[in-house]
Formats: C-alpha cells, structure tokens, sequence
C-alpha cells in the first residue's frame, strides 16, 4: 500500500527548507586562544634564583665550610715558606678566590652534570622561562654561597700575613665577577660533559688549576703555565685583590683587571646558555 500523506520532508520546500539546511550544518568555529605572554628575564631569573638559593641552603652550607677551611688552611702552610711582600699578598688573594672556585665551579659542574644525566634538564624545559635565567640563576645562587668564605678567608689571611685591611672592600667587585666567569665555566663543562663522573672531574681538575695557578705568585710559575694562568677566569679577579693590598694601589690597573674579569664572566656565561640549550634539546 503505498500513503498519499506527504512526509515532513516533502513539505519543506522553498525558503523554509534553506533556513533548516542552515540551522543543521556544521558548528561554526571558535578563534584559538591566545596564548600567555612569554615570561620576561628579570623575573623568570629572580625566580629560579630564589628557588635555587632555598633549596641549596641546607645542602651546601657544610660544603662552604669544607670550602673555608681549605683555603685558611692552604694559607697556614703557606705562611712557614712566605714571610711577606708580594708573595703574601699574592697568596691571600688566590686563597680568597679560591672559595669561589671550590663553590662556583666545582660544585656547578657536579650539580648540572648531575641535573643532565637524571634528566632534570627536561623539568626546566618545560618550564615557561628563558634558557639564559635558568643558568644565570642557578650560578647567581652558588656564587652567594662564597660571600661569607671568601670574606673570612681574606680577613683571616690579612691577619695572618701582616696585610692591611683598608681596601678589603674591593671584595665588593671581585666576588660577584669571578663568581660570575667561575660559574659560566662550571655550567658549561657540566653541560657539556657525556657523562656526570666526566662532569665531576672536570669540575675538580678546574678547582685544581685555580689552586695551584691561583694561589702560588706568579713569578715563582714557569713560562708555559703562567701562560695558562693568564687564560684562567679567576686570575684577574686574583690580581685586582693582590693590588688592593698595596699600601697606594694603581686603582687604573685594579679597574682593567675587573673589567677583563667581567668581560670573562659574561663570555663564559653565554657559552653555557647554549650549552643548557644543545642539552636541553637532547
């Protein structure tokens, strides 16, 4: 039997059936939304400081006091084969230094080689932050560390050695840009190295040279290590202390040591900017 009623279909001809093809297509679509603002550098950097700073406290306080104790103690021996004069001055100031680079570039380079082999790197990579804060943090942090050392480090010697403390300020200058040059180097070769035990000899082979081209005056080296000396981060931050032990320091020469000092520092931290970045992206 076939109907003679019209189906609903068949009635909706005509304009009628134009607005119901319309109201049954397909959802219209949506814009995409915006995405957030990229964080600026200053905060993102004032962030991981902080958070570095807080979660090394505990951890690296007794490692400052290994770090101190080292120096003071390198001076003491020191004293029984140096009596005073340029040799003094050259000891107290490369034992001084060498708090930062017990702290800066011995413990950094162990820290991200660590932090690259356990795969800490990809936490930092997802976070919304520059490459640059990441490092430039996390050196800002271990360089504070080396303040209080490095002060009693150069008080005790001053003490010990006979030097005058009037111009002790310019510690002011030098712990913050060798920090800086010290820690650029740590990061990178904890960046860089295949593996963490590579990583940490790095960063005690480092901590070595500083010691010993550091600390011993530079007219007692040979020829071919001075020149290695000479390419050493710490050693113009060492200089510019040795100078302010003079009862009228050449303030002009003390300013071209910190200049290259800082100059260093900015150097060696961008070379572990990208070294964050080419491990980062493995």
């Amino acid at each position: 039997m076939t109907s003679i009623v019209p189906t609903e279909s068949a009635k909706m001809t005509g304009p009628k059936a134009r607005a119901s093809a319309v109201r049954t297509g397909p959802p219209a679509r949506t814009a995409p939304a915006a995405l957030a603002p990229r964080a600026r550098l200053l905060p993102s950097l004032a962030a991981v400081y902080r958070a570095q700073l807080s979660r090394a406290r505990v951890a690296r306080i007794p490692l400052l006091f290994v770090a101190t104790f080292q120096s003071v103690g390198i001076m003491v021996l020191m004293r029984g084969v140096v009596d005073g004069g340029a040799e003094a001055r050259a000891v107290v100031a490369g034992s001084s230094v060498l708090v930062v680079a017990f702290v800066a570039l011995n413990l950094l380079a162990q820290y991200f080689g660590q932090l690259r082999a356990g795969g800490g790197l990809d936490h930092y990579a997802t976070l919304p932050v520059p490459p640059a804060a990441v490092v430039l943090g996390a050196a800002g942090a271990y360089a504070s560390f080396t303040v209080p050392g490095t002060i009693v480090t150069a008080v005790a010697g001053s003490v010990l050695f006979g030097l005058p403390m009037t111009h002790l300020w310019v510690l002011v200058a030098v712990i913050p840009l060798s920090g800086a040059a010290l820690s650029g180097l740590g990061a990178a070769l904890g960046l860089l190295a295949p593996r963490q035990e590579v990583a940490t000899l790095l960063g005690q082979l480092g901590m070595s040279a500083a010691l010993l081209l550091g600390v011993l005056p530079a007219e007692r080296l040979p020829g071919p290590v001075g020149w290695a000396r000479d390419l050493l981060p710490s050693t113009y931050g060492v200089e510019a202390l040795t100078r302010s032990f003079d009862a009228h320091p050449d303030w002009a020469v003390v300013a071209l040591d910190l200049a290259v000092c800082a100059a260093v520092g900015v150097l060696s931290l961008a070379v572990a900017t990208w070294a964050y970045r080419r491990a980062a992206v493995r």
